[in-house]
């Protein structure tokens, strides 16, 4: 098979939750174990580091693989979704994986693959581990891909666990409580591993981590008591600038006010990798945070794709997400706001747009995929909280539209669902991938 013949019978073979939502959700470690036997325990050959959590997880792996990069460890990092190509969730170095490698791994091993019925998730996350294992990394940083305890990720054992945060998402495969998530989440913590939580929130969430943390004997630590950051402050290019206990000024090249709570984790991770043995330099702390989306090809994260009129795209798609977007949006200099969002049918609408700004130009669309909530559905349930706005097609449309609208001083924002993020950036032909 090609490479795009071998992605379409990856996406048409087995379910794809990027694509299906529920019925391609999978949980349990059966499966897993059995492709992780089958392969010869790959993951077995190199360190491990697993983030879960609910929003934040994908900036702290990046950030993380970006600071080991800069140390001097070859790094494997997986990650999900992708937003353009199916290689984005499997690099070494910041390097998508060989298209032939991932040629080479179905052909080679098909005729088991049907036999067992994984999953699309638990297949990739099984050819990372075995890509990883064939390029020598010295360790890799594996994101969870939905929960913890029954996530396919769960097999591994990890020098360290970091869980970001708790919010409400996937309430239907995790629990309609934060008690209930965090439960879920915390399923990653195993038996005298060390874990960093990055954002407790309320107490009897802390309670749940403390609870799974001493049952396993695991040394837990909360990034909001670090202490690591004494101040924080955005420069004029847009960039946050931190100051820290550890290493000084720092610059984050990632932008949005959520990522001050991510910097926080992820500093209070390396503190904890150090006294590990694991030997990272300030500068290559200094260099990982401002250096991120060249180091590990991290997009979709307040992403600055051009200005005059300034556009934005960023992946947060759930409550917890826009509950720092909406403080982002607020806080950024325009003229005038406009907004093209869509969101997926599974995720908490009405609650998202609660948090919308009221002043905004609205261009309602949906994502090409089969979980889109469709944007007449969208719009119709947006003017119920007072949002108005036109209607479009596709991704694609809904961007010419505002495009065509927007004055140089105004803002186009470009969001709600990673899949909106996604075709944007087809649309607007970005040439970043390679």
């Amino acid at each position: 098979m090609t490479y795009e013949e071998t992605l379409h019978y990856l996406y048409t073979r087995v379910p794809v939750f990027q694509h299906s939502g529920a019925s391609a959700y999978k949980p349990g470690l059966g499966t897993s174990l059995s492709l992780d036997k089958y392969l010869a325990y790959p993951h077995k050959a190199y360190k491990t580091i697993h983030v879960a959590g609910t929003n934040g997880k994908g900036s702290t792996s990046h950030l993380l693989a970006a600071v080991l990069q800069k140390s001097g460890y070859k790094v494997g990092l997986y990650t999900s979704p992708h937003l353009v190509d199916f290689r984005e969730r499997i690099r070494v170095d910041g390097k998508m994986i060989d298209k032939q490698y991932v040629v080479d791994f179905i052909e080679k091993h098909r005729s088991y693959f049907e036999t067992l019925s994984p999953s699309f998730f638990e297949l990739t996350m099984s050819m990372a581990f075995d890509y990883f294992r064939s390029q020598a990394v010295d360790v890799a940083v594996i994101e969870v891909g939905l929960g913890g305890r029954l996530d396919s990720t769960n097999i591994i054992d990890p020098d360290l666990c970091v869980i970001t945060n708790i919010s409400k998402d996937h309430v239907q495969f995790l629990g309609d409580t934060l008690e209930q998530i965090a439960y879920e989440k915390a399923g990653i913590i195993k038996e005298g591993i060390p874990v960093i939580i990055g954002e407790a929130g309320i107490e009897s969430v802390k309670d749940v981590f403390v609870s799974k943390a001493g049952a396993e004997n695991a040394p837990i630590r909360f990034a909001e008591q670090s202490g690591v950051i004494r101040s924080s402050a955005i420069s004029d290019n847009g960039h946050w600038v931190y100051d820290t206990t550890d290493y000084g000024t720092i610059e984050g090249e990632l932008g949005g006010v959520v990522q001050e709570k991510n910097t926080c984790t992820v500093l209070t991770a390396i503190r904890e990798l150090l006294s590990l043995g694991y030997k990272i330099t300030p500068q290559a702390v200094k260099t990982g945070f401002a250096q991120v989306t060249g180091l590990t090809g991290l997009m979709g994260r307040w992403q600055i794709i051009q200005r005059d009129p300034l556009i934005i795209c960023d992946t947060g798609h759930n409550v917890g997400g826009w509950e720092y977007l909406s403080k982002q949006l607020d806080q950024t200099p325009c003229h005038a706001l406009h907004i093209v969002i869509g969101m997926v049918n599974d995720k908490d609408i009405h609650g998202v747009l609660k948090l919308l700004p009221k002043k905004a130009i609205y261009y309602f669309t949906n994502a090409s995929v089969e979980r889109a909530l469709p944007a007449e559905e969208f719009a119709l349930q947006a003017s119920e909280h007072g949002l108005k706005g036109t209607i479009h097609s596709s991704v694609a449309l809904a961007i010419e539209a505002a495009k065509n609208t927007a004055e140089p001083n105004d803002c186009i924002f470009i969001g709600g669902s990673t899949f909106i993020v996604s075709d944007a950036l087809i649309a607007l032909k970005l040439d970043i991938y390679n």
